[in-house]
């Protein structure tokens, strides 16, 4: 079980390291920016892993794992990966993720919320959420290209054809080191949970919903420590999008019934899975930067949330009063930093 765990922990972190290489190099191969490679083949890569677990979940009959998954793995994406890379460095926000992308993704976790307010997201749902993933993409590349030929960029000089086959050779090595590490780590970890006799949804919601999340996580730390600041935030903002369009949609489309939800993921869950898309908008706003102080606040804020997970699920609650405290303390410290940002932003104006 150890050398399980140790071997999927370093095959994450070469293949991060080979896909924020390789996707560097084929951004300025296609003449797009860093921020779009992010939002699509990196965020679309990394997302792997979530679409392997919740489709087979879903045809297996695992409808609550599935959902489960995707609502975990878009809260630990802002929360966690978002806090721990901002750690690692400031990261630097791009205009065009506070004007377009952060709305869009808010509004389809809206739209989500929406559909699963009856209890199932139906396969009609399912396709609806593909079809936009698929639209959107085709206009994001074409947006992108049209910009980058408009700013004389897209014609790349530096990047030749061999070049810009090694950078697609290390983005497929690259993701194929995160998903089979994010597997090792998921199977050992899933094996102990289901031996201790955690439910299904609590599983989805944590130890596989971390678990396939970590490509993201290795690839946005690598990349906030390289200095790819763009490919760090891009790749979760792509990847949340991903994972409630594609992931989601597939899912709903492969099981007989769709997607059923569970009451407590209609109160809880998919609440807290629209709060972190919100939170988005003035953690990003503010100097168009993530802080260190606001990634602080963000991973307090997944403990808070975690934390009741793994009470709730061992059968010891944490109080809802002590939760909504400890909740509003969090958030209330995003807001502070997000405030103090925004302060410092105007007073250099």
């Amino acid at each position: 079980m150890s050398m399980l765990l140790a071997g999927g922990l370093l095959t994450l972190a070469v293949g991060a390291e080979l896909l924020v290489r390789g996707a560097s190099r084929l951004a300025a191969a296609a003449g797009v920016s860093p921020l779009v490679i992010g939002l699509t083949v990196v965020a679309f890569g990394t997302s792997a892993p979530e679409m392997a677990a919740s489709l087979g979940a879903s045809l297996a009959g695992n409808a609550e794992l599935a959902l489960g998954n995707v609502v975990g793995s878009n809260v630990f994406n802002v929360f966690g990966i978002l806090g721990v890379s901002a750690l690692v460095a400031p990261l630097a926000v791009a205009l065009r993720l506070v004007r377009i992308d952060v709305p869009i993704v808010v509004v389809v976790s809206l739209c989500v919320a929406g559909f699963a307010a009856n209890g199932t997201i139906s396969r009609w749902e399912g396709l609806l959420l593909v079809g936009f993933l698929l639209g959107h993409t085709v206009w994001l590349v074409c947006a992108a290209r049209r910009e980058s030929r408009s700013d004389g960029g897209g014609t790349p000089t530096a990047v030749g054809g061999a070049s810009a086959a090694r950078a697609v050779a290390a983005v497929a090595l690259g993701l194929v080191g995160l998903v089979y590490g994010a597997r090792w780590l998921v199977d050992g970890a899933t094996a102990v949970a289901s031996v201790l006799g955690v439910s299904d949804r609590v599983i989805g919601l944590s130890i596989v919903a971390i678990g396939t999340s970590l490509p993201e996580l290795a690839t946005s730390v690598v990349a906030a420590a390289r200095g790819n600041r763009d490919i760090a935030v891009g790749n979760v903002v792509g990847s949340n999008l991903f994972n409630l369009t594609a992931v989601l949609g597939i899912a709903a489309i492969g099981s007989p019934g769709g997607v059923v939800v569970a009451g407590q993921a209609l109160r809880i869950d998919l609440p807290v899975m629209v709060l972190a898309a919100m939170v988005c908008a003035p953690v990003f706003f503010t100097d168009f930067e993530v802080s260190r102080r606001e990634g602080l606040a963000l991973l307090a804020t997944m403990a808070v949330y975690l934390g009741w997970v793994v009470t709730d699920a061992l059968g010891q609650s944490i109080p809802t009063g002590a939760l909504a405290i400890i909740g509003s303390v969090a958030l209330a410290a995003i807001a502070a930093a997000s405030l103090r940002q925004f302060r410092r932003m105007r007073s250099r104006e």
